[in-house]
């Protein structure tokens, strides 16, 4: 009997030992009533998405809005203390060339993407897809005729040509590499010759931001400008003095990408938020009321939106793109500052 009970004595022992040596339990996510959200993103997705995720979640959204690359120096900035829980907007280059701010989290509506859009890079959601367009006001161009890149070269344009800063601001990056591979290629000569062309073209003119570009246009400070296609559809819906040109050369389509912060305080609500843009309810609403490309399978798309068949598409090669943006931003630097 001494012996029996001596055996479970040890035995208690072992298993005591044994759970204070196996590996902790992961911390449990707990729910909040808040969500902080770093977005370029334009008023019609804004005002779209951001009520109606409140309203449905009962969360309160806290919003900050910036041009992408200011936000993102912002997320590096507040690393060790994050105060944004999710980016919401900008290029795919951008996220991919700040993959230490982002935690890993694949929507489970990620299966309902078009597959060439899904999130393999474990931390990216592409939400919508988005071209670089021209966008130019019909009061003001006379009979200057804008039906691509190569027409930016007029002189009768130098000065009134409206762009943000391509080191900052996504969308203007995006009519960089765009133009770039329109006009020969990402590493051409002749189209970094046509890159310089059109920065004299400026006249040392940049715009705050990528929503003042646009605005720039419609109020009819600027002729034309270097844009991206969800505003500029928005501004042509509700009847403004502008029209959008496709460029001739070529029209690259771009994921708008959103990712969740590492060490964000609501992580709960922030997978919510990546799960509620990719869901069908949202994914419809970009197609057919507001002026975006969805990405998920199915989506509906508005008849006032033009046709992709109209539209000369060219592929921009975004592994080539992520991996040279440095040198692609300091060469455009170098030529900006050359010009001053």
């Amino acid at each position: 009997m001494k012996k029996f009970l001596s055996i479970i004595a040890v035995l208690g022992i072992v298993l005591s030992l044994v759970a204070c040596t196996s590996t902790p339990a992961e911390p449990v996510e707990e729910a909040t009533d808040k969500l902080v959200v770093y977005t370029p993103n334009s008023e019609g997705i804004i005002n779209a998405v951001i009520p109606l995720f409140e309203q449905t979640y009962g969360v309160e959204v806290e919003l900050i809005q910036a041009g992408t690359g200011e936000l993102m120096t912002r997320l590096q900035s507040e690393a060790s203390a994050p105060y944004a829980d999710v980016m919401f907007g900008g290029s795919k280059s951008q996220f991919a060339a700040n993959p230490d701010i982002f935690q890993d989290y694949v929507s489970e509506n990620d299966q309902y993407v078009i597959e060439a859009y899904r999130n393999t890079s474990g931390y990216m959601s592409s939400y919508v897809l988005d071209g670089s367009v021209l966008v130019v006001n019909t009061d003001l161009i006379g009979d200057i005729e804008i039906n691509g890149y190569a027409d930016l070269l007029n002189p009768a344009l130098k000065g009134k040509i409206a762009t943000a800063d391509p080191s900052a601001s996504s969308s203007a990056f995006a009519q960089l590499t765009n133009a770039l591979l329109a006009m020969g290629g990402y590493e051409s000569e002749e189209a970094w010759a046509y890159v310089e062309a059109l920065v004299d073209q400026w006249d040392g003119k940049i715009a705050s931001g990528s929503s003042a570009v646009y605005k720039s246009v419609a109020a009819g400070e600027m002729v034309v400008g270097l844009s991206y296609e969800d505003p500029c559809a928005t501004l042509v819906r509700d009847g403004a003095n502008v029209k959008i040109v496709y460029p001739e050369e070529g029209t690259v389509f771009l994921p708008a990408t959103m990712a969740i912060v590492k060490g964000a305080t609501n992580i709960v609500n922030a997978k919510l938020f990546i799960d509620f843009v990719l869901s069908e309810e949202v994914q419809n609403i970009f197609g057919s009321t507001l002026t975006n490309r969805p990405v998920r399978e199915g989506a509906a798309t508005a008849d006032y939106m033009t046709p992709m068949s109209d539209i000369y598409v060219i592929v921009e090669d975004q592994e080539y793109v992520s991996a040279n943006k440095k040198a692609i931003v300091e060469r455009y630097t170098e030529i900006f500052a050359s010009l001053q």
